[in-house]
């Protein structure tokens, strides 16, 4: 791991507040490099971890049947999420969308809707 990506990662704790983990995320992607990758193609990789997520539950957490000799091809459901997250806030700094205000907004809504 770089130093200013251990920097940061330091400085991460169940203290921080979701937009300074988005701001990681930003600040990460730039050491990485990736910052400048099209939205496109960032919607793919989320597509891509969303189903390496569904994987990843449908193997340890489901009685559905799999593929033994590939079973342990695939990561943690834990480490899945992390991926889904992390790419989502991706999407989300390209599109210059505060996960924190978006989620407030969208819950404003959904506490008036009637739910089955």
């Amino acid at each position: 791991m770089g130093n200013n990506q251990l920097e940061l990662w330091n400085k991460l704790d169940e203290n921080n507040t979701l937009r300074e983990v988005q701001e990681y995320v930003n600040n990460i992607n730039e050491i990485r490099g990736f910052n400048d990758q099209d939205i496109t193609k960032t919607m793919l990789l989320l597509t891509e971890e969303i189903g390496e997520l569904a994987k990843a539950i449908r193997k340890d957490a489901t009685d559905m049947s799999v593929d033994l000799q590939k079973k342990y091809n695939y990561d943690t459901i834990e480490s899945e999420v992390s991926d889904v997250f992390y790419v989502l806030s991706c999407v989300c700094n390209k599109l210059n969308i505060d996960i924190f205000n978006c989620l407030k907004e969208k819950e404003k809504k959904n506490i008036n809707r009637t739910w089955k």
